[in-house]
């Protein structure tokens, strides 16, 4: 059984980058306790910077037993996707746009970095455990405009798109009232790496798409 990390070493797998996982604090000890223990990699080539692994994200993410609620990401500080319908969505603007792209680079870097064969155009591990923020992050970065509170513009559009998880495993669902709009929702998906496919809901008979990570 591997040794829950310190204190000390919770803290430097804390301050990793939420995207990237590139750590950025930490003594060499430290980093070395983390690689032993299989929460984090050095990578191979200059400057040798070290990420965390799957199982580090993990215990990154993990809320504190102690912790009742949950802080919003605005509060939080870590960069979120606009997944669609948020009741208290970020501010558009110049801002919002740097950050956006900057995350999408991050997760292409991240992508280059853990692939097998350092592949960018088809998902990495983070994205197959974080389904709903990987599409999400594909649509924002492309310029898709999410559906605001509750169907309002709010920052978003009654038109935009929704991501929401689904029971299957690996696929989201990605929810856009305008036909022509979701037919450019499964575009950008596809080009970002995932399998798409167009359905119709019985019960409403709107159509949406079901979204996976590429594997190939």
């Amino acid at each position: 059984m591997v040794r829950p990390p310190t204190a000390a070493q919770r803290r430097v797998i804390e301050g990793a980058d939420p995207v990237t996982g590139r750590l950025r604090g930490g003594t060499e000890a430290q980093l070395a306790a983390l690689v032993r223990q299989g929460l984090a990699f050095r990578h191979p080539r200059p400057p040798h910077d070290h990420f965390l692994t799957p199982a580090g994200h993990r215990i990154r993410e993990a809320v504190p037993e102690e912790v009742v609620e949950e802080p919003s990401a605005a509060d939080s500080g870590v960069f979120a996707a606009r997944i669609g319908g948020e009741a208290e969505p970020p501010e558009d603007g110049p801002a919002r746009v740097r950050e956006v792209h900057s995350a999408w680079q991050g997760l292409l870097e991240l992508r280059r970095m853990t692939n097998p064969d350092g592949a960018t155009d088809r998902p990495c591990g983070w994205e197959r455990t974080h389904l709903v923020q990987a599409a999400a992050l594909a649509l924002e970065a492309a310029g898709h405009r999410p559906a605001g509170p509750d169907g309002d513009s709010g920052g978003g559009d009654s038109d935009g798109y929704r991501v929401r998880a689904t029971p299957q495993p690996e696929a989201v669902a990605v929810r856009q009232p305008d036909a022509e709009a979701l037919a450019a929702c499964a575009r950008t998906l596809e080009k970002a790496g995932w399998q798409t496919g167009e359905h119709t809901d019985p019960r409403t008979r709107a159509r949406y798409l079901l979204a996976s990570p590429r594997r190939t």
